[in-house]
Formats: structure tokens, sequence, C-alpha cells
């Protein structure tokens, strides 16, 4: 019984968790069909008539059971829970007083019960209310199948007792229902806050990488541009790396392109009945593997040095990387993600606001549990560069908030005799929440 299981299956089909959760809801399928069987022998041997089970037992069932992969697209939770309880109610309502039905069982109290959760829980707003009423009523009135025997029998405390019992029933139903509908929601909001995020650290990324490339186009163009009328004949080199450059741009956005085309979108809603955290059918893991991992603009430590090597050339001043032999290589990936985007920052930086440097050095070491990034220029500041090109400032401060996320700190400003400078302290795995002081 796919929806009335208090957790939807939120796993790959062959984990633990989810082979768990298939037993589960075969163990409540055998019971609610063995208490349907309890129905028909109660009205057998009670003399009651049966073919009226013959009616809502198979309607509540269907409704249960029907698998959501293959449920008609009118078969809504409204239809599913309304149409069984609305039988039943006529059922009640003709039948018992007629004294073709004097008695009810197990099973199709059990039915409505199950079908009241799913109202609650998958119905629209707008029907939730008025198909729990309906479920519930449907409920709380099957003693009155027996009203004519308890009158004969002058026994209508145990009459009052029952109905008691059953709105009791109703109202754990419905609470749990509504319980888990606040879960529903709440995992709902949590998978569009975890969405929204990631596509914000992947602009984030794409910013990072296409304004590092595109800085060092405009750099290079207006090299190429004085070198023209004096050294034409140098002037291939300074193309080439524009070319590099662009072309590293557009592989920067075709691989942020394919993240948001590819990433999986969890299916979390009342009739996904799928994964939340599974592929981009809700049938299988995410992405993952080295496909995926190529996909993600992300860099490390080991492209650094490719890098600074590039940020020099023909149309730059030189750059330096001086990699401590402390620095060890297997350290966690977000650490090294923010290393690399600190120097890719600084160097953009240099370009944009430093073009008269000649020297840009990049040292990392690596002391108690915190790697030390540290970025420095010899220029005197001044660029020549379009007012568009400098920035606003939104990459100091979005290198900031990452490197504050992992329990680090950074700084930036001038050095004390020319030149400015840019340092990061990343705590590694162990020594998060002590927060260094640069």
């Amino acid at each position: 019984m796919s929806d009335v299981n208090l957790a939807r299956p939120t796993d790959y089909p062959t984990t633990p968790r989810s082979r768990r959760q298939s037993c589960l809801r075969a163990v409540g399928v055998t019971v609610l069909v063995l208490l349907t069987f309890a129905d028909l022998l109660i009205a057998a041997s009670g003399n009651s008539a049966v073919w009226p089970l013959f009616v809502v037992l198979p309607l509540g069932l269907a409704a249960l059971l029907w698998p959501v992969d293959r449920r008609p697209r009118w078969l809504t939770p409204q239809v599913r829970t309304g149409v069984p309880a609305g039988v039943s109610l006529a059922l009640t309502a003709v039948a018992a007083p007629s004294g073709r039905m004097d008695g009810f069982g197990p099973g199709e109290i059990a039915i409505l019960l199950c079908l009241l959760l799913v109202a609650v829980r998958d119905c629209p707003p707008r029907w939730a209310a008025m198909c729990a009423v309906l479920d519930g009523t449907a409920v709380v009135v099957q003693p009155l199948r027996m009203v004519r025997d308890a009158l004969d029998r002058d026994d209508t405390a145990s009459l009052f007792g029952a109905t008691l019992v059953l709105l009791l029933l109703v109202g754990i139903m419905a609470g749990l229902g509504g319980y888990l509908r606040t879960l529903d929601h709440r995992r709902e909001v949590a998978v569009t806050e975890i969405r929204r995020s990631e596509r914000l650290a992947m602009a984030a990324d794409l910013h990072d990488f296409v304004a590092h490339h595109v800085t060092g186009i405009l750099v290079q163009t207006q090299v190429a541009r004085m070198m023209v009328a004096t050294e034409p004949e140098n002037l291939d080199p300074v193309l080439a790396g524009i070319q590099n450059a662009a072309t590293e741009a557009l592989a920067s956005m075709r691989r942020t392109v394919g993240i948001l085309r590819e990433a999986p979108h969890p299916a979390v809603g009342p009739e996904s009945g799928g994964p939340a955290g599974g592929g981009p059918d809700g049938g299988g893991p995410a992405n993952t593997g080295p496909e995926a991992a190529g996909l993600h603009p992300s860099g490390d430590l080991a492209a650094l040095a490719e890098l600074v090597e590039r940020f020099g050339g023909p149309a730059g001043p030189r750059a330096l990387l001086d990699r401590d032999p402390s620095v060890p290589d297997g350290l966690p990936h977000e650490v090294q993600a923010a290393a690399h985007r600190v120097v890719q920052e600084a160097l953009t930086n240099v370009r944009r606001h430093a073009a008269d440097a000649t020297e840009v050095t990049v040292r990392l070491t690596y002391a108690e549990g915190t790697l030390r990034v540290l970025v420095r220029d010899d220029g005197r500041g001044g660029t020549q560069m379009p007012h568009a090109a400098r920035g606003g400032g939104f990459g100091i401060v979005g290198l900031t908030e990452r490197v504050t996320a992992l329990g680090g700190a950074l700084r930036t400003g001038p050095r004390p005799d020319t030149g400015w400078e840019v340092t990061a302290l990343l705590p590694a795995a162990g020594t998060r929440g002590k927060r260094p002081t640069p």
C-alpha cells in the first residue's frame, strides 16, 4: 500500500533501507487483505448481506494498492479517498436501516482509516479537509449498522463505546496525516533551498572562472593593440593567449550549463513516490562518477600550477608558485577548491587593479592543520582597463563567504612596502570551528 507507508522511499531500490521499506509495505498489504477476508467471514457467520462488502472493499483496496506508476490521471488523491468513503456512507445509510447489514468488520475500518491518512497527507489543500471529513465520518458511523440489534438488546452502551473508540482512531490517523504532511512540506522547502544554494554556488563558480579568463582577454587585447604598431612580429603568443583564455571561458560556461541541465531533480511531492535524492528521473542514484566530476568547474591544488603558469605569459607579470613540501595532497576537496578560488580571484584583481605589477608570488604552507594561502604582487595600482571590467567588489565578498563557511579567515590589504597581498587561512578536517587569525 504505497500511500499508507509512513515514509516514502528515499533511496535507490537496491539499498538496505529501500528493501526494508518494501518488506514493510508487503507486510502492510498482507495484513490489510487478511482483514478484508475477516470482514467477509464476519458477515457470512452473522447472516448479514455479503454483497455490499464486495462493493466497498474492492474499491478501497484498489484506491490504496493501485501502483503509483500505473495510475490514470483521473485517479487523483481526492477521487481515491472520496469515492470509497462515499460508497461506505451510502451503504450505512441505506442497507443498515433495512437490516441487510447488521455489523461491521476491521477490514473496512482499516481501509477507511488508511484513506483518511492519505487524504490529510496528499490531497490538495482545498480538498484535504473535505475528503478527511468524509473518510472520518464513514468510520465513525460504522456502529449505526448495529443500531437495530443494539436497541433490541437494550445495549446502546456498547454502541456508544465503539463509536468513541472509532472517533479516537480517526483523530489519531488525522493527526498522523497532518504530521506527515508537515514533514513533506519541510522536505520540499529543504530541497528547494538546496537547489537554490547549489545554483548560487554554480553561478559563483562561473563568475570566478569566466571573470578570470575575460579579464585576461582584456589585458592581452590591450597589449596586442599596442604591439600592432611596434612589435607586430611578436603578436602570435599574445593572440594565442587570448585564444586559450576564450576557450577556457567557453569550457567553464559549458560545464556549468551541463550541471544545470543534468543535475538531479529530486521528486518530493504527494504523488511522487520516488526518491528524494535520486537521479534525474527519481529512479536511481544521482549523477556521480567521472562524468559528473568532469562537469564541475572547480579547481584544486593540482590545478594551481597551471593557473599560475597561464597567468603570466607575454602580456602579464611573472607569476611564481611556491608550494611548501609540508602541504599534503589529501586535503579535503572543499579546502582545495577554496584555495584555488583565493588564488584565482587574487590574480584576477592583479590584472584589474595593478597593471604595472611585474611579479606575483603565490605561496602555500601548511601547519597545525591549517592551509595558508598567500598571494602578493609588487604593483603600485592603477590600470587602463575599462570601468566595466574592474568589478564591483563582489568577488572578494563571495570569497570571504566561501572561506568563512569553512571556518577560515581572509585578509586583504596593501603590503608595507609596495604592492598588495591576500592571505587566507583554511582549516583542514578536524580543525573547523577554530577560527584562525590571519
